[in-house]
């Protein structure tokens, strides 16, 4: 089972999200805890699945994915069959950053890197809109990006947004 997360594990996970590469040393010093108590937390942060992979982050632009885009999709037909077959059809999709099903007007929205208009075009004619599954694709270019995405916000049970771990 898993134990409640106290402050010194929120300041872990925070510490984490800013720099997976950490060392048990370094996040020590950081939230003034000793190698091994860092550690001991760590493994059991991973165990219990609070943790669930370290990652590069790679910079979109120098590989060449100058252009972001967000997709809106609706299905042609709403059943579990037509849902399952999209679903397999983003998740073979590199381009295909995010992928949400959502409530409302439009069924998806996707986040999509391509290397220019040409590619965009390719990727909505040639494999978004003859897919069964597709009914209406709506794209919108992203213009500027104001914020992307550096963790998830982390705080005691019962804290106040703004309040903070430290």
């Amino acid at each position: 089972m898993d134990e409640p997360l106290d402050k010194l594990d929120l300041r872990l996970l925070q510490e984490l999200q800013k720099d997976g590469r950490l060392t048990n040393n370094d996040l020590g010093e950081r939230i003034a805890l000793s190698p091994s108590q860092c550690s001991r937390r760590r493994t059991r942060l991973e165990a219990e699945g609070f943790i669930r992979s370290y990652r590069a982050h790679l910079d979109r632009e120098k590989l060449g994915l100058d252009m972001l885009v967000v997709i809106s999709v609706t299905l042609a037909t709403h059943n579990r069959d037509n849902a399952r077959r999209f679903s397999q059809l983003i998740n073979g999709l590199p381009e295909v950053l995010e992928a949400y099903a959502l409530t409302g007007e439009m069924d998806y929205h996707l986040t999509v890197a391509t290397r220019g208009l040409a590619d965009l075009s390719k990727f909505v004619n040639d494999v978004l809109l003859p897919h069964e599954s597709v009914q209406h694709v709506k794209t919108s270019i992203v213009l500027d990006t104001l914020k992307t995405f550096e963790g998830f916000p982390v705080h005691m049970p019962g804290s106040r947004h703004g309040d903070s771990t430290r």
